[in-house]
């Protein structure tokens, strides 16, 4: 049962959502795939201006929350990351270092646990099948459309679990 005594969530994904993860792909493109250069280089990722704005937007009516399927080794630089961006304070859902799922199953997982005892206004996220679980399952998705598809990026998404 939700508590509709509090903010609803307005959840968001950060990589090619709130990040500009394109200078950093390259790294997913060999064989094997530079995982360490990848999550290294995301300090310097720009922010999408869309993201950004609908955050600081969804902040006025709801409590942010970011949901990511980076590891949890990266929580440091991605909080310094949000900080820098000006981004709304929220609480940061990050996956298990070793967690290898597919992102539509570990995201879908805390989505629906946040939901037991609040209500989740909203998933703005880039990745189509974390999108199309989450539509499935009753959440109201925001697809973000508006940064550069990669090949590489998808596949890390979601035949690696890495990202």
């Amino acid at each position: 049962m939700t508590d509709s005594r509090q903010r609803p969530l307005a959840v968001f994904d950060l990589d090619n959502t709130l990040a500009d993860t394109a200078h950093r792909q390259h790294f997913l493109e060999g064989r094997p795939k530079d995982w360490s250069g990848f999550f290294g280089a995301a300090p310097k990722d720009p922010p999408l201006a869309e993201g950004v704005a609908l955050a600081a937007r969804s902040a006025g009516e709801c409590e942010i929350v970011y949901l990511t399927g980076r590891p949890e080794r990266c929580r440091r630089d991605t909080l310094a990351w949000l900080a820098a961006q000006g981004l709304p304070e929220g609480r940061v859902h990050m996956r298990g270092n070793a967690d290898r799922r597919p992102a539509r199953f570990t995201k879908l997982e805390i989505l629906r646990r946040l939901a037991r005892d609040r209500e989740v206004r909203v998933l703005v996220d880039d990745d189509e099948l974390v999108c199309d679980d989450a539509e499935r399952a009753g959440f109201t998705v925001v697809r973000a459309r508006w940064a550069a598809k990669s090949a590489a990026l998808a596949e890390a998404q979601e035949g690696e679990g890495r990202t």
